[in-house]
């Protein structure tokens, strides 16, 4: 990535929350910059939030239980909101959900702000509340989220495992927006790492433009459903 191609970049820290709208024609990028990160990642169409990220429609339509370079986040509308174009890590966690206060609470301690200040406790959810907040979104509004650069292994009983350093530092995924998209993000520990250590990551966001997929992009053509996916998206804006 040119450095002179970067429109925006900041550092998300350690148990933080962001938002931001990813314009139609630009991408994210997300990078762990010390390893073991987890970023806790909702989407919605910033025109009509009532349009968000659907985790079943995205893995039935692509036949997968995981993220990576070539797959696409689907709207609840049938529309693809995002495509992942770059990924050096390779599996990506749409299954784990995120952490509440009560197992923040029963797994690293009780710290609370009034005490700790800056230093309390995040955890997933209320770190979803604060930024769906900023833009007139609330509990009502939450969805199933993905967890980038975590990964969780299923078992034939349906068992699940997090798997540790699944992420080395360095490590980045790129989406790419083929929608407003808006973006609702947080650096809060996956619910399923069973490290009982409060300690957070934080990662580098980067925001570029992008040109628009051409009809052999890598994400169109990965499965057929995404091409229909694509051709909804683009009608979408006509």
């Amino acid at each position: 990535m040119s450095e002179s191609s970067v429109l925006w970049e900041e550092i998300v820290g350690p148990g933080a929350s962001w938002s931001h709208v990813l314009k139609r024609g630009t991408k994210l990028r997300i990078t762990d910059l010390e390893g073991g990160a987890n970023v806790g990642a909702l989407f919605y169409n910033f025109e009509c939030p009532v349009e968000r990220y659907n985790m079943p429609d995205t893995l039935k339509a692509q036949h997968i239980a995981r993220l990576t370079t070539g797959y696409v986040l689907y709207s609840d509308m049938g529309r693809i909101l995002c495509s992942i174009v770059e990924d050096t890590v390779g599996w990506h966690d749409p299954l784990g959900g995120c952490s509440n206060r009560a197992l923040a609470d029963a797994k690293y301690g009780e710290a609370r702000y009034q005490e700790h200040r800056n230093e309390y406790h995040k955890n997933g959810r209320d770190s979803f509340l604060v930024e769906l907040g900023k833009w007139g979104l609330g509990p009502r509004d939450l969805i199933a989220n993905v967890n980038f650069f975590s990964r969780v292994d299923v078992a034939a009983d349906g068992a699940m495992t997090f798997r540790a350093a699944n992420s080395p530092a360095g490590s980045y995924v790129e989406l790419r927006a083929e929608m407003n998209t808006l973006a609702i993000l947080n650096t809060c520990q996956h619910p399923l790492d069973p490290n009982r250590q409060y300690a957070p990551k934080p990662v580098l966001l980067s925001i570029r433009r992008s040109a628009a997929p051409g009809p052999d992009d890598a994400c169109r053509v990965s499965r057929p459903e995404n091409g229909r996916g694509f051709i909804l998206t683009e009608r979408y804006f006509l």
